[in-house]
């Protein structure tokens, strides 16, 4: 999963080339917190941006050391997909073509990323084929 991790990495980082913006850095405490939540959705089966109760990405990663800072922004976009719609090339594309999530990878002050996937989908989304879910967690902090 790591190789799928850094390839979503590489492609995020070819859009925002595209539209002349820096790359972002691999931050570990991030691909943490992305971590947790693919790992969490799968396992307590549910997709949504906050973990039950209503854990959001900002309070997630204030709570690690990447968050002890005067000033911080943060975005996340998640996806899920089975079959061909499961990897990194279709996710990308599929958060360029959705306004939001287009919004959120092409924001040029982040400068940091985490990404994860792994390989099963919460069991209410299986459409009976292999699939995975991703999730990226993106930050600028000052």
């Amino acid at each position: 999963m790591a190789a799928i991790d850094a390839a979503t990495l590489c492609l995020i980082d070819q859009v925002r080339a595209a539209y002349s913006l820096r790359p972002l850095r691999a931050n570990q405490e991030l691909q943490a917190v992305a971590s947790t939540q693919v790992r969490d959705m799968v396992h307590w089966n549910y997709f949504a941006d906050n973990r039950p109760p209503e854990e959001t990405p900002v309070s997630l990663i204030e709570a690690t050391r990447y968050g002890h800072t005067a000033s911080l922004a943060v975005g996340q976009n998640i996806a899920w997909g089975t079959g061909a719609y499961a990897t990194p090339a279709h996710v990308v594309r599929e958060w360029m073509n959705s306004p939001p999530h287009r919004e959120i990878m092409l924001t040029a002050n982040f400068r940091d990323a985490g990404v994860s996937a792994t390989a099963a989908v919460p069991s209410a989304l299986e459409d009976g084929h292999p699939g995975a879910t991703y999730a990226v967690e993106f930050g600028a902090r000052g």
